[in-house]
C-alpha cells in the first residue's frame, strides 16, 4: 500500500470516527449554535491547548453550516467549501454567542 493511500485511509477513518462522536444537542429556538458550541468555540479562540471535545463541537457547527468533511480527497470545491462554512460559523458566533464571550 502506498504511503499516500495509507495516509488518506487514516484521515478518512479519523474523520468518520469524529463524525460519529459528535453528541447532538438542540440549539435554542431561532439560533444555529447551541450554548455548548458557543462555549467550545470561545475556548478554541482563546485556549492554547484545545480539547478533543472542543474540536468535535467545531466540526458539528461546520456541518450545520453545510460542510461535509468526508469527501475531502476528491472534493473539487475544497478548501472553498470549508472556508465558506467557517465564515458562516464565525457569523453565527458573532451574533449568537456574544453574551457567552463577555462572561
Amino acid at each position: 500500500m502506498s504511503a499516500i493511500r495509507k495516509h488518506l485511509l487514516i484521515a478518512f477513518a479519523s474523520a468518520f470516527v469524529l463524525a460519529g462522536c459528535v453528541v447532538g444537542e438542540m440549539p435554542p429556538p431561532g439560533r444555529y449554535l447551541t450554548d455548548g458550541e458557543c462555549r467550545d468555540l470561545t475556548a478554541l479562540k482563546t485556549n492554547a491547548n484545545p480539547t478533543m471535545a472542543e474540536h468535535q463541537s467545531e466540526l458539528a457547527a461546520l456541518r450545520k453550516a453545510g460542510y461535509d468533511p468526508s469527501p475531502f480527497w476528491d472534493d473539487p470545491y475544497y478548501p472553498e467549501d470549508l472556508q465558506a462554512a467557517q465564515r458562516l460559523v464565525d457569523y453565527w458566533f458573532q451574533h449568537e454567542c456574544t453574551p457567552i464571550r463577555t462572561q
